[in-house]
């Protein structure tokens, strides 16, 4: 039996205004190459960096969210290595005094522990022409700030990696220091992993003394899926090498997105290979508590704790919680929505109650996410305000609209803004209440559809759904639908 011992390092691009050690702008979107650039991010000779504080903010802010210790005093140092898009040959980053240890995230009632957080400038980006003997830099990424985390090596499978990786991501998001969007590069996760032989259950005196196997790092993983695929293959791979009587060799590898393999970069560095000395140019940090208080009073409410109290206050099964708790935006804007519904609401009984929460949630999660096919909900981009949309749940829960003409009035908010009773009074969609004209409609409906008549007085059922259609078409979906379907019986009987 093999047991695979997993550690992550996840790099975060941090969204601040500027650059972690210049003024240049700090924009992920910036297209125009070598356009967000200066002397000090471009290395030129003679020129200082300055710390900026909001990434160092940031970055302790992250560690107290992961309950972490904050370091009293720190300092920045200088990781020398070579590579062409890091122009002065080294990067400014942080060795033995980083600025969070000894936290943990709890993932499904596990502690996962982390090593460290600390913070670094991001390299500037490589360009391979496809066909060309050559290769472009873009230094726009250089100096951008970078926080990395660095787990304990206990994760034991790709998917829990993956879960641990989802996670962190929203608490990036809701802590408001990183998009962390991977597709874009600003959130990056390397693996490193091993495989050893689990103790025999007679080796009980060596419980916990087992050897680890030789660690392999995976670099740049830029998707979830791509996490969990790229661990699960390399467990796999490891343990056909030692089935196999063979070694595994302590390397860099890179993942094949299409073949869906790992592939061989190069031979692993030590960190001695980096020389880490202090930074010479910046001044060591020292931290009063005050300050890391004050940080502290500013961390909002958690996904997780967001997630019981979803599920406590408003009685959501755990599917719908994960959608609003994946779209941070979408849950506020829902809560707005029942803060408008409020005083309407403690009128209702319990199940009324329960009753008009799911509706709003249903139409929140199916219609307008589908609306939206598949982009991220951004209030500030929706012209539908939680007073309309409150307003539109009313009419729903109140029978004014029935479904159909609910996802057409919907429709119409969600393109003009416009409040759901101008919308309903200008299209005549308003529910029709007079049982008298409904009736007289239903009439001209089985006079018209005779053979359908016939068929459901020998026993099919179904034609009773094709003439509550057409009572529908003819009413132009303005018909209650419950009452249509007691007044066709009635009438056919």
């Amino acid at each position: 039996m093999y047991r695979p011992t997993i550690g992550l390092e996840i790099h975060t691009e941090l969204n601040t205004n500027s650059k972690m050690f210049c003024s240049c702008k700090n924009d992920p979107n910036e297209k125009r190459p070598n356009f967000n650039i200066c002397p000090v991010c471009s290395a030129q000779p003679g020129t200082l960096p300055v710390a900026n504080e909001d990434a160092i903010k940031k970055v302790i802010k992250t560690g107290l969210a992961l309950n972490c210790k904050i370091a009293e005093n720190s300092k920045f140092d200088r990781k020398n290595y070579f590579y062409p898009d890091l122009p002065k040959g080294y990067q400014i980053s942080q060795y033995d005094q980083p600025f969070c240890e000894n936290g943990y995230l709890e993932i499904g009632g596990r502690k996962i522990g982390i090593t460290r957080i600390h913070l670094e400038e991001d390299t500037g980006s490589l360009v391979h022409s496809e066909g060309a003997d050559y290769s472009l830099i873009n230094f726009n990424r250089a100096g951008v700030p970078l926080m990395e985390l660095v787990t304990e090596p206990c994760l034991t499978s790709g998917e829990q990696a993956k879960k641990f990786a989802e996670e962190l991501q929203l608490i990036f998001r809701y802590l408001g220091v990183s998009d962390a969007d991977m597709e874009k590069g600003l959130m990056r996760v390397e693996v490193n992993i091993s495989v050893s032989k689990t103790n025999p259950p007679s080796h009980k005196a060596l419980a916990g003394q087992r050897k680890l196997g030789t660690k392999v790092e995976i670099k740049n993983l830029n998707s979830f899926r791509v996490v969990q695929k790229a661990i699960d293959f390399e467990i796999a791979r490891q343990i056909e090498l030692l089935e196999a009587g063979e070694k595994v060799v302590q390397e860099t590898r890179g993942w094949h997105d299409k073949k869906e393999v790992t592939f061989s970069q190069r031979e692993k560095e030590s960190a001695h290979d980096y020389r880490y000395f202090p930074e010479p140019d910046l001044l060591s940090i020292n931290f009063e508590k005050k300050y890391i208080e004050k940080i502290k009073s500013e961390i909002p409410e958690l996904p997780e704790q967001k997630r019981k109290r979803f599920a406590k206050e408003y009685g959501l099964e755990e599917r719908l919680v994960e959608v609003f708790i994946g779209n941070k935006d979408l849950s506020e804007y829902f809560e707005k929505v029942i803060s408008e519904l409020d005083e309407w609401i403690d009128q209702k009984s319990d199940k009324e109650l329960k009753e008009v929460i799911k509706l709003s949630s249903n139409y929140l999660i199916s219609d307008v996410l589908g609306i939206l096919g598949g982009k991220q909900f951004i209030e500030k981009d929706f012209k539908i305000t939680p007073e309309n949309f409150a307003e539109f749940i009313k009419m729903i829960y109140q029978q004014e609209i029935n479904s159909k003409i609910a996802k057409m009035v919907l429709l119409e908010m969600y393109n003009t803004g416009v409040d759901p009773s101008t919308i309903v009074d200008e299209n005549k969609w308003g529910q029709m209440r007079d049982d008298g004209e409904l009736e007289k409609i239903i009439k001209q409906v089985i006079e018209k559809n005779q053979k359908a008549v016939l068929d459901y007085k020998s026993g099919n059922q179904n034609t009773l759904q094709f003439l509550s259609g057409q009572v529908m078409s003819a009413t132009r979906g303005t018909a209650n639908p419950q009452k249509t379907r007691e007044l066709l019986e009635k009438l056919l009987s």
